[in-house]
């Protein structure tokens, strides 16, 4: 009910509509941070803001921030030290929200795995050789006093799904995932015919408690959420529009999570909508704006800034970054 009431108490703040736009692009990756705005698309959810509205994904890092410097897309779903990095490069660009707080997960054969350092001399396949899952690791190592370098055998692969394919034809026994590929990977090898030549998987490590437990804090990280880009983020009326459709969605999707799952499958081959469901129980999803996840955000940009400071662009993005101070609120042109 708080919920359906902070929606309306949003409706009634949103200022006035500037003209309907032909187009309107959403952007992300395969992930739960891209679920609603799958779901904005799939249910016309803007259709009042644009006469086409599409989601278009990206598949890497690299593709990410073709997309971001090339004005590709409007609303684009990305990890949070990439949008502090482009913005401190000088790409226009709010972020609006953090919704994604907890997705990343060591999967294993060995079910006795419990911490970082029990994977110590084992090989781990891991996607995204320096983007978020990578730093992650790095961090949480580091803080127990292991070297991500020396102390693991660390096999890059493009993306989390690449990662659990090998996992599940056997050709790695651990890896880092982002849901959904955990969900993915352990309903393939719970399924027939892969159980018959895949030994069980286990959600093993979560790292989000593993980060809480090494640093002495809450299990929690802002790892993704939505960058408003270029054009859009002068327009106070379609920005507000926006987060409200997104909460919405993100809050759909929560409660119905089978049919987000049918809705997710059909675009993507190697997912199933029983992973997706999976997904999006065993994940922490939470919109915040982007000006209330601020300290939350500084406190994580500061370790990234202390291992290697070009991971946010050099410094911490200063207020400018975390878009207007509320979700219908506007501001003069930059």
């Amino acid at each position: 009910m708080r919920f359906w009431l902070f929606l309306l108490a949003l409706s009634l703040a949103i200022p006035a509509q500037a003209a309907k736009l032909a187009k309107l692009t959403l952007s992300g990756p395969y992930a739960a941070v891209s679920f609603p705005l799958i779901h904005m698309v799939e249910s016309g959810a803007l259709k009042d803001m644009a006469d086409r509205v599409e989601f278009v994904a990206w598949k890497d890092p690299d593709q990410l921030r073709v997309l971001a410097l090339e004005g590709k897309a409007d609303f684009v779903a990305m990890p949070t030290n990439v949008a502090a990095n482009l913005y401190n490069r000088g790409v226009k660009l709010d972020l609006v929200n953090v919704s994604a707080w907890g997705v990343l997960w060591m999967v294993s054969r060995d079910k006795d795995m419990r911490t970082l350092a029990d994977f110590k001399g084992k090989e781990i396949a891991m996607p995204f050789r320096a983007d978020m899952p990578d730093i992650v690791f790095g961090l949480l190592a580091e803080g127990q006093g292991l070297d991500p370098r020396k102390d693991f055998r660390l096999r890059y692969v493009a993306s989390p799904l690449d990662a659990m394919q090998l996992l599940v034809m056997r050709r790695v026994d651990h890896a880092l995932l982002a849901e959904p590929a955990v969900s993915m990977a352990l309903r393939k090898t719970r399924s027939f015919p892969v159980s018959v030549i895949a030994p069980e998987l286990y959600r093993s490590v979560d790292l989000q408690k593993e980060w809480g437990r090494v640093f002495r804090t809450e299990a929690r990280l802002p790892l993704a959420g939505v960058a408003a880009l270029g054009r859009v983020r002068e327009d106070a009326h379609l920005t507000a529009r926006f987060q409200a459709a997104y909460a919405a969605s993100l809050k759909w999707c929560q409660e119905h999570a089978a049919e987000c799952g049918r809705l997710v499958a059909k675009r993507v081959d190697m997912l199933t909508p029983e992973a997706v469901a999976d997904s999006m129980a065993a994940s922490q999803m939470r919109f915040v704006p982007g000006h209330e996840a601020r300290p939350a955000l500084e406190a994580f940009f500061a370790r990234l800034l202390a291992k290697q400071p070009a991971l946010v662009g050099g410094r911490l993005p200063d207020a400018g970054f975390y878009g207007p101070a509320g979700l219908g609120e506007g501001r003069a042109p930059r």
